[in-house]
């Protein structure tokens, strides 16, 4: 059953509204995945704020029109599943890994701060650690001196309570 008018209206709205707030998009080739399979990607995609969706590419077309994403339309052919997400690595991430583990997801295109990415582009995105990665490492890496501080001043503390008595 065909889409009529005021429904495709919607779901351009709807994507436009996604695309808006995107620093992401990324277009992955699903012909012949099962449905168990997709489900579960779409729940890693809610789980990493990413939203995906399965849409017509005329559609998609008008809905990245006119913005920094316009750059992806010549590559809107096919069966395609598209990740959408203001993180800038996480839609990436979310396809690249399920499509290590399901050779029929086919990463196909992306594009990030205004520039297109082939299939190698997005992989090497995938591989950037993410923003909650990063902040743990950094706190890691903060909090190390002062630990080493504390530790010190301990053993200072007990030898000085050992030397008086």
């Amino acid at each position: 059953m065909g889409l009529n008018l005021e429904s495709k209206k919607a779901i351009v709205a709807e994507v436009s509204a996604q695309v808006a707030g995107a620093q992401t998009i990324v277009v992955a080739e699903y012909r012949g995945i099962e449905v168990g399979d997709l489900t579960q990607l779409r729940a890693k995609a809610r789980q990493s704020g990413v939203y995906l969706r399965v849409l017509r590419n005329t559609l998609a077309r008008r809905a990245v029109a006119d913005t920094a994403f316009a750059v992806l339309a010549n590559q809107l052919t096919g069966p395609l599943i598209y990740g959408i997400s203001s993180d800038p690595v996480a839609a990436a991430k979310v396809l690249h890994d399920f499509a290590k583990g399901n050779e029929k997801l086919v990463l196909k295109a992306g594009v990030y701060a205004g520039k297109a990415l082939d299939k190698a582009g997005v992989q090497a995105l995938a591989s950037i650690p993410s923003r909650e990665e990063l902040l743990a490492k950094l706190l890691g890496v903060m909090k190390a001196p002062v630990s080493g501080f504390a530790v010190a001043l301990g053993a200072l503390a007990k030898q000085r309570e050992a030397a008086a008595a």
